[in-house]
């Protein structure tokens, strides 16, 4: 009689268990190609916001003679809406070229074109969020007041405006990937976007019936709420509602994943 023990067979893993393991893999890949890829990619995801909070501040102090928003300070109130903003661009513009820099892992059939997309809006947020508590840091430094007065409100608004850039970064993946000349003329629109959504010169400033036509701006709804949430006595225009957010955030990530699915096989092919 053989007495040998015999290896036990290995037992399949769940569809979960694979998904999990791909996309931390992948999460990991993102990371290290994000920040050690370009040596200076730490250094423009700091300077950048910081440029501009410097050109604005000389701007409004030097040009406008006035550096008070009204119910807040101009600097914590412009930090908050550059955060903000660059969260949402971040992640509506990064997983456009989210599928051609993996195309060498489709050969696995573990991974589909949505993996990667969705693992690049995962990792931008994260490093966004990083940036945003790094500059409440820094402006602790410098004795600027970077406390929020609603914390948990203020969370879920910059939650939200995560979930808009990557409902749209999902659904522009699948358009650039199938017609690049879209994918640029998404990252020309960001600055036109700047300027739209408020994020450095208050909306109260634009006339009245230039404020309707923005409130159709779901990125405008995103900041405001969150700078109402982050200053007690600021207050914005009527008509701001997260609801509006939010329908834009999930019907947009709904039509991008069922788009994904349909055109999975020449995205791969691509």
């Amino acid at each position: 009689m053989n007495n040998v023990a015999q290896p036990m067979p290995h037992e399949p893993r769940s569809a979960i268990r694979v998904t999990w393991d791909v996309w931390s893999a992948m999460t990991l890949r993102e990371f290290i190609a994000r920040t050690t890829a370009d040596r200076m990619a730490w250094f423009w995801m700091i300077f950048e916001p910081l440029a501009t909070i410097g050109i604005m501040i000389f701007i409004r102090t030097y040009i406008r003679s006035s550096r008070h928003i009204s119910g807040a300070e101009f600097i914590p109130w412009l930090i908050v809406g550059l955060m903000g903003f660059y969260l949402f661009r971040a992640c509506m513009t990064q997983p456009i070229g989210a599928i051609d820099a993996n195309k060498g892992l489709f050969t696995y059939r573990q991974i589909s074109p949505v993996d990667p997309v969705l693992v690049r809006c995962w990792v931008e947020g994260a490093l966004r969020s990083f940036i945003f508590l790094l500059f409440i840091l820094i402006a602790a430094l410098f004795k600027v007041d970077m406390s929020a007065y609603h914390a948990v409100g203020v969370l879920m608004d910059w939650l939200s405006l995560w979930a808009l850039g990557s409902g749209l970064g999902v659904l522009f993946s699948v358009v650039a990937g199938l017609v690049p000349e879209v994918g640029r003329i998404i990252k020309m629109i960001s600055f036109p976007l700047l300027i739209l959504s408020g994020v450095i010169f208050p909306v109260t400033y634009f006339p009245h019936q230039a404020q309707e036509y923005m409130l159709y701006n779901p990125i405008l709804h995103g900041l405001e709420s969150m700078r109402m949430n982050y200053f007690q006595y600021y207050h914005s225009i009527q008509g701001i509602d997260m609801t509006y957010l939010w329908y834009w955030a999930l019907s947009s990530m709904t039509l991008g994943l069922m788009m994904h699915i349909h055109f999975a096989p020449r995205l791969k092919m691509r």
